[in-house]
């Protein structure tokens, strides 16, 4: 029997209805609740090494190889089949972990997340340093066998669920702002750790500020040397960036309602010829860049590409912003919707969409941070 077929019947008897065809895919954790099907998928999908497929055995994966993961995932979507759990843990510090975190750090964290029990959240940019994210200020200062933290985060997607956390800190305040910062892991679930959600003008967000107030970080959970963390957030964010799932399969995860069904539905009787040009023009360029995702993957020669990552972050985010601005011009005044005043719920869905994409050529690193990238690590342009 071929893998195709083996991993396909497995996934047609034991995937639940409840996870089949669009919805929420859970990220795990003690604080978000989850459906049965929800957390019966995780199990049987963590018994086989299904949530984190390319991770070694030992950690919690199934250890597969590069090509077997694209057929993983091509049978997923061709059933409609949901993925078990996703989130920071197994796309960015799961990875990261791998190839930066001792035995003990891989053994003790690694298994936890492939059975979605933990939902990670990052530390990385704060009031004054965002895109120049050297210049953070977060103190961890060494007590024994532990640090203290104080400072403040900005922009921490899902720390409100989180129950733990990966924080850049900085460790030697005296040494150059690229050197002397530490990667810690430390947990949400104590009284030095505050969170406040934002509110943005789309509505709810993900987004939170975080305080760190005498908060404790166990040595244990340094990855990396003191003061030599500035490597592993690279490595992490280019982990972030790309995400093999995301290339591999070639799909974009902001791309929305498809837009020929919003023609029918909006413009039926119309011949709007600028808004079909520029659904084709979106789903040829769509199509491209899909296709260059999957030759990177095929091409590489680890699990996550290098410093190409950012063309696919820079592109992808214009993308999805067109993306968005041209499903609201199709849906006309539906399009902007304020109220549940003559607007469906997924008219104001699309509202609300439309408005937190103005956000993408930003967050995870702004377009002019990754044409810096691109420009020196990519094309080798001097400084």
């Amino acid at each position: 029997m071929s893998f195709r077929t083996e991993i396909r019947s497995w996934l047609k008897e034991n995937c639940p209805d409840g996870c089949r065809g669009p919805g929420e895919v859970p990220g795990g954790g003690t604080k978000v609740p989850m459906s049965d099907d929800q957390k019966l998928w995780i199990d049987r999908c963590a018994s086989e090494g299904l949530t984190v497929p390319l991770w070694p055995v030992d950690y919690g994966g199934a250890g597969f190889s590069k090509e077997q993961y694209v057929i993983l995932l091509e049978e997923m979507q061709d059933l409609g089949i949901r993925a078990p759990v996703a989130g920071m843990g197994t796309a960015m510090l799961g990875p990261t972990l791998l190839e930066y975190g001792n035995e003990e750090q891989k053994k003790r964290h690694l298994p936890r997340i492939a059975r979605g029990e933990v939902w990670w959240c990052q530390g990385y940019s704060e009031p004054s340093s965002g895109s120049d994210l050297a210049s953070l200020r977060t103190r961890a200062e060494s007590h024994g066998d532990h640090y203290v933290i104080n400072g403040q985060k900005i922009w921490t997607s899902g720390a409100q669920n989180a129950d733990w956390i990966f924080c850049l800190t900085r460790t030697d305040p005296n040494a150059p702002k690229h050197e002397g910062i530490s990667f810690l892991l430390f947990t949400m679930h104590q009284p030095g750790v505050t969170v406040s959600p934002i509110r943005l003008i789309s509505g709810a967000s993900p987004f939170c500020e975080t305080f760190f107030d005498n908060a404790i970080a166990q040595k244990e959970d340094l990855v990396g040397e003191e003061n030599k963390g500035w490597s592993v957030a690279k490595r992490l964010l280019q982990h972030e960036r790309s995400g093999i799932g995301a290339l591999a399969s070639g799909r974009n995860r902001e791309e929305g309602v498809n837009i020929p069904e919003l023609l029918t539905r909006y413009q039926p009787d119309e011949c709007n010829q600028e808004h079909r040009q520029r659904g084709i023009e979106l789903e040829i360029n769509s199509h491209a860049m899909r296709l260059t995702q999957r030759r990177t993957v095929e091409e590489s020669q680890g699990n996550t590409p290098g410093p190409a990552t950012s063309i696919f972050k820079y592109y992808g985010a214009n993308l999805a912003k067109e993306r968005s601005e041209l499903q609201v011009a199709i849906m006309g005044t539906q399009g902007i919707g304020a109220s549940n005043t003559n607007f469906s719920n997924s008219e104001l869905g699309m509202t609300r969409s439309w408005l937190a994409g103005k956000a993408r050529s930003i967050a995870g690193g702004s377009n002019e941070v990754q044409l810096n990238i691109i420009a020196k690590r990519v094309l080798g342009l001097p400084d």
